[in-house]
């Protein structure tokens, strides 16, 4: 099984960056013979907004990185999304790579960690809609990170008790939709 760990925000001294790392070293610790995790960092991927002629749902990809991005995401079997909350919405810069592909995401699991002024409860809610509506199957699987600004102090994210307890649950979620 593969998870890929979306970085869903590409600012400068961004959080989500430390989040994904935390999340890819506590999967690699659980030590699963079975899953692979990959770290996918949207400010490495740099796609343009995307203003292809044809509506991606219909599988025609004329933009110059929609291909190479539908075969990253097709590549993988679950999707640890991760995004801070920005005026109650999610990142841009999740929401253009959403909107790059359409069959790709379909029928895989997700999972979403948010984070920001209301723990990334907004823009967890806003991003589930979109995946549903892109075919993700909502693995119900959710860590909406307290205190962000106060664990935010070092180059690494500091997870209480409560996020390292959910993200175990996290991960065996993704595990059992995969595996049915």
């Amino acid at each position: 099984m593969r998870i890929q760990i979306i970085v869903g925000s590409v600012r400068e001294g961004r959080t989500a960056i430390k989040v994904a790392r935390w999340v890819q070293q506590s999967i690699e610790k659980e030590n699963f013979n079975t899953v692979q995790v990959e770290l996918v960092d949207l400010k490495e991927w740099d796609l343009p907004i995307f203003a292809g002629s044809h509506p991606p749902l219909t599988g025609i990809y004329d933009q110059p990185k929609q291909q190479q991005w539908a075969d990253k995401i097709a590549s993988a079997d679950a999707f640890i999304l991760i995004s801070p909350e920005y005026n109650h919405g999610y990142s841009p810069a999740l929401k253009n790579a959403l909107d790059y592909l359409g069959k790709e995401w379909q029928g895989k699991p997700a999972a979403y960690i948010g984070y920001g002024s209301t723990n990334g409860s907004r823009s967890i809610d806003q991003i589930r809609q979109v995946g549903t509506q892109l075919g993700l199957i909502d693995s119900n699987a959710v860590i909406e990170i307290r205190d962000i600004f106060l664990r935010n102090k070092t180059e690494e994210f500091e997870p209480n008790e409560f996020d390292t307890k959910t993200l175990k649950s996290i991960l065996n979620k993704l595990i059992q939709y995969v595996s049915a």
